[in-house]
């Protein structure tokens, strides 16, 4: 190469390395995930596990679908405040992640969440379905976990 030539490197050159992560929106009703690609570069909705107020957390089938995902690393959405401080809900979204990555045998990051509820609901309204089938679906929550996984995905190699 000359001194005035730039080194690409091209799509699938081999920089990063393979680890599927899966992401988690972990609600009161529902609990949304995504799953990233085998590259570890895309997030992807995945499903919408509904979940009963008071009943316990459905983790053999976060744990079935972990693994059959192949899942290397979690990422769980931290439900910070608008100030950017932990509450009460906060410390059972800690739990509720550090159990599925032990029961996965994986390590587990948490996101800043805030707002990505908002960005989901505007980003599945945009593709045209009305409210009901938006909630019926849940896709609102599954895109929930899509960003907070995109998020972490996106900035997996930045120091800060």
């Amino acid at each position: 190469m000359g001194p005035n030539s730039m080194e690409l490197w091209p799509l699938g050159s081999g920089r990063r390395s393979q680890m599927r992560a899966l992401g988690v929106d972990f609600g009161h009703k529902r609990i949304g995930l995504a799953l990233s690609d085998p590259t570890g570069t895309i997030a992807s909705p995945l499903e919408t596990l509904v979940r009963r107020e008071g009943k316990r957390v459905p983790y053999a089938k976060m744990e079935a679908i972990g693994r059959e995902g192949g899942v290397k690393h979690l990422v769980v959405g931290l439900p910070l405040n608008l100030a950017g401080q932990e509450n009460d809900w906060c410390a059972e979204v800690r739990n509720m992640g550090e159990s599925l990555a032990d029961r996965l045998g994986v390590e587990v990051s948490f996101v800043d969440e805030r707002m990505t509820s908002v960005r989901a609901e505007r980003a599945v309204r945009s593709i045209g379905l009305r409210k009901r089938q938006r909630e019926e679906k849940g896709r609102v929550d599954a895109a929930a976990a899509q960003l907070i996984l995109q998020s972490w995905l996106d900035n997996k190699g930045v120091s800060r």
